[in-house]
């Protein structure tokens, strides 16, 4: 059971360096919150979830999943949360981007404020 935990922490932790690693390749700041995000989400999952599996014995299985779901609710909202104030707040996209969903809303907001 120590090594299967031990290879699905390793999987995680190659999650959790690809999401390090998209944050720096990635070429504005949505991209890079979505690569961080989606791989740090998994990644801390795997991790945890491999951790508890090499270490049954010490009872912290109920603790590992509350952290689990605490990561599965919160990492992707706030993610959302700070890309959504990133755009209204005015960051620009990058050139290659083909759409903005947001584009509408944030028209009709600052037509609001005036």
């Amino acid at each position: 059971m120590e090594l299967f935990g031990a290879i699905i922490t390793l999987i995680g932790s190659l999650f959790l360096f690809l999401g390090a690693l998209g944050i720096f390749r990635m070429p504005d700041v949505y991209n890079r919150m979505q690569a961080g995000t989606k791989a740090t989400t998994l990644g801390t999952i795997l991790f945890l979830f491999g951790i508890s599996i090499g270490h049954l014995e010490c009872g912290c299985f109920g603790k590992i999943v509350v952290l689990i779901l605490f990561v599965i609710f919160t990492n992707p909202v706030s993610s959302n949360a700070l890309a959504r104030a990133s755009h209204f707040a005015g960051i620009k996209l990058t050139d290659k981007t083909m759409k903005d969903d947001l584009e509408k809303d944030n028209i009709e907001n600052k037509g609001e404020e005036k």
